[in-house]
C-alpha cells in the first residue's frame, strides 16, 4: 500500500500535525495574538484537519526552574511542563470555540477519540520524559497524518544556533541522520528541548512522516501546510545522484 496516497485522509480532509512553539503563550502574550493563531487554524481546517500540540514555552521553563531549585526530580519537572502545555492548549480551544474538540487529550487513546470527531484537536504534552516534539511525532504516526509541521522560534534547522552565531547556515533539506548528529549534544533535562530530539527523529524515520520545521508565524505555518518550500524539510535519506 502506498502510504502517501492513503495516509491521513479523514473523509475528504487530510490530517496535519502542527507543533506550536510555547513562545506563543509567553507572559506578555495578549488574547489578540492567541486569537490570530486560532483564526489561522480555523482557516486551514477548511482543507485539512489540524492536530495541534502546544508547547510549554517560557512559562513552563519558569515553573520548572523554580521547582528544580526547590529540589524536584526530573520526572516531576516533566509533569509540570506537561501541565503548563495543557493550559496553553486550553487557551487555543477556548479561542476556537465549537470548531475545536472540547477537551485536551491526555494520552494517545484520547487523541484518537478526539481525532475521530473531525474537529480541530489541541493537545499538550502526554508523557514525562518526552518532549512535545516527540509527542507530536508520535501523534502524527498514530493518527496517520499526511505531514508534520514543527513551528519553532527560528526559520528552520541551522548548522549552529542562529541566536548566537550570525553566520549559522539554514538547511533547506536535511536527513534524519544529519539532524541527529547536530542534536546529539542537546540536553535531555526538562524544559531544554529545542527544534527536534532523538525520539522525534526516530519516529519520523520509521514512519517516513513528511516533516518540515518552520518559524512559528501564522503565514509560514499556512505555507507549510499547503506544501510550499519553506523552512527546513526533514527527509529519511538523501537520493543518490
Amino acid at each position: 500500500m502506498d502510504r502517501n496516497k492513503n495516509h491521513g485522509i479523514v473523509g475528504r480532509k487530510k490530517r496535519v500535525v502542527i507543533k506550536l512553539s510555547g513562545s506563543i503563550f509567553s507572559q506578555d502574550t495578549d488574547y489578540a495574538k492567541i486569537r490570530k493563531y486560532a483564526e489561522m487554524l480555523s482557516d486551514i481546517s477548511n482543507r485539512v484537519q489540524p492536530i495541534v500540540i502546544a508547547g510549554g514555552g517560557k512559562v513552563a521553563r519558569h515553573y520548572i526552574n523554580l521547582a528544580r531549585n526547590l529540589g524536584s526530580d526530573e520526572a516531576n519537572l516533566d509533569i509540570i511542563g506537561i501541565d503548563v502545555s495543557r493550559l496553553n492548549a486550553k487557551l487555543l480551544i477556548t479561542a476556537l470555540g465549537d470548531q475545536a474538540y472540547s477537551q485536551v487529550p491526555k494520552n494517545l487513546e484520547e487523541v484518537a477519540i478526539a481525532v475521530d470527531s473531525s474537529k480541530i484537536v489541541i493537545a499538550g504534552g502526554l508523557h514525562p520524559g518526552q518532549s512535545t516534539n516527540a509527542t507530536s511525532a508520535l501523534i502524527a504516526e498514530t493518527s496517520k497524518a499526511s505531514s508534520f509541521v514543527n513551528a519553532t522560534d527560528v526559520d528552520g534547522i541551522y548548522d549552529s544556533d542562529p541566536n548566537t552565531n550570525t553566520k549559522a547556515r539554514l538547511f533547506k533539506e536535511i536527513t534524519v541522520n544529519e539532524c541527529m548528529e547536530i542534536l546529539r549534544v542537546e540536553s535531555a533535562m526538562a524544559g531544554t528541548y529545542d527544534l527536534m530530539d532523538i525520539i522525534a527523529l526516530k519516529v519520523i524515520e520509521r514512519s517516513k512522516i513528511p516533516t518540515r520545521v518552520v518559524r512559528s508565524d501564522t503565514s509560514d505555518i499556512r505555507d507549510a501546510v499547503d506544501g510550499k518550500d519553506i523552512g527546513t524539510k526533514i527527509i529519511t535519506f538523501r537520493k543518490q545522484s
